[in-house]
């Protein structure tokens, strides 16, 4: 069968059709949905370099990784990638990851425009002064950032409030009564983790207690890391009577070194950890920072890549996400007898 067949059979135009096989955002979701499902139902399959060369599109967004020893072990990660295939393929449109080593990161990004290999990017880990963002925002490939960054063009992003999830985190240990609190935070140049560090700082100073530097350890972002994190909060002295751990990844190694190290958890340290460890090294119920519907989340970047391509401003495009406070066994009362 082929897309006049197809257009005639259920009485649209072929133009119709077409967008909604491609995933043109003007078309509704109720005739894309009907179109899609008798294109099943016929076994209809269109060119792929047809339709590429009919449109001006390859169908096919990008993410450029600079792959971490961790990456295909976290589970966030996955999911939201997951979110993205799910839109993506819907729309009979593909993604690829095109691993490369950090140092050739910028290299990437550059040939990828160059050679106009994807419709779209999606730009991941994004830093303070992001030089891969500030690039695609002169280059007229539609993109969207997953982070915020303090690069000025303007640009789709999408993101967690980080500052009002570190802030219910600080003031739910101030709740219960803790004063000496440590941060194991992933490196600094990071903007989750920069916007993470000051939001907590501030949250410190606004319950009137001192910062403590001994209590801060920065660059960890794997369970290594975090293992040897809180190993050094808990040997300083006197040592934080609760720790938040900015990132689920170094939270796992973080909870071993309290496991391994014979400490209560919940007792003698209070925890919290930002996103859930699905990890079966770490047999508790923790209390957590959860960045919700991570598959949604794919979805959502998929979707406003897509709202670029139809010509919305980049400035329309702008989402953040609120992160909710799960309580657990993690967290309870503190008492100087603790």
């Amino acid at each position: 069968m082929n897309l006049k067949t197809l257009a005639k059979n259920l009485g649209i135009s072929e133009t119709t059709v077409s967008r909604a096989l491609n995933g043109y955002p003007e078309v509704s979701e109720r005739t894309r949905l009907r179109v899609l499902a008798a294109a099943e139902a016929a076994g209809y399959r269109p060119n792929p370099m047809a339709r590429g060369l009919a449109s001006g599109r390859t169908n096919v967004i990008g993410i450029i990784h600079a792959l971490e020893p961790n990456d295909l072990a976290d589970p966030m990660f996955m999911q939201i990638v997951g979110g993205m295939v799910d839109a993506l393929e819907a729309r009979q449109m593909d993604l690829i990851m095109a691993p490369v080593s950090p140092k050739a990161e910028l290299r990437a990004y550059q040939q990828m425009v160059k050679e106009r290999r994807v419709d779209g990017l999606i730009v991941g880990r994004t830093r303070l002064y992001d030089e891969r963002v500030a690039f695609l925002a002169q280059q007229g490939l539609p993109f969207v950032a997953h982070g915020r960054t303090r690069v000025n063009e303007p640009h789709a992003w999408f993101d967690y409030d980080n500052e009002a999830g570190m802030r219910m985190a600080v003031q739910h240990l101030v709740s219960h009564g803790h004063q000496q609190i440590g941060l194991i935070s992933a490196p600094l140049e990071m903007n989750f983790a920069r916007q993470r560090f000051d939001s907590f700082q501030l949250a410190l100073r606004d319950a009137g207690i001192a910062s403590t530097s001994d209590y801060l350890i920065e660059n960890t972002n794997d369970r290594r890391s975090g293992y040897l994190a809180m190993q050094k909060l808990l040997a300083a002295r006197p040592r934080p009577s609760a720790v938040i751990v900015d990132n689920h990844m170094s939270g796992v190694g973080a909870m071993r070194a309290l496991l391994d190290a014979g400490v209560k958890i919940g007792e003698e340290m209070s925890v919290i950890v930002w996103g859930r460890m699905e990890d079966s090294l770490v047999a508790h119920n923790v209390t957590t920072i959860d960045q919700p519907n991570p598959r949604l989340a794919g979805a959502k970047m998929i979707e406003m890549l897509l709202a670029l391509q139809a010509g919305e401003s980049p400035a329309n495009l702008q989402e953040l996400w609120q992160p909710v406070l799960l309580l657990g066994e993690t967290v309870r009362q503190y008492s100087v007898d603790s």
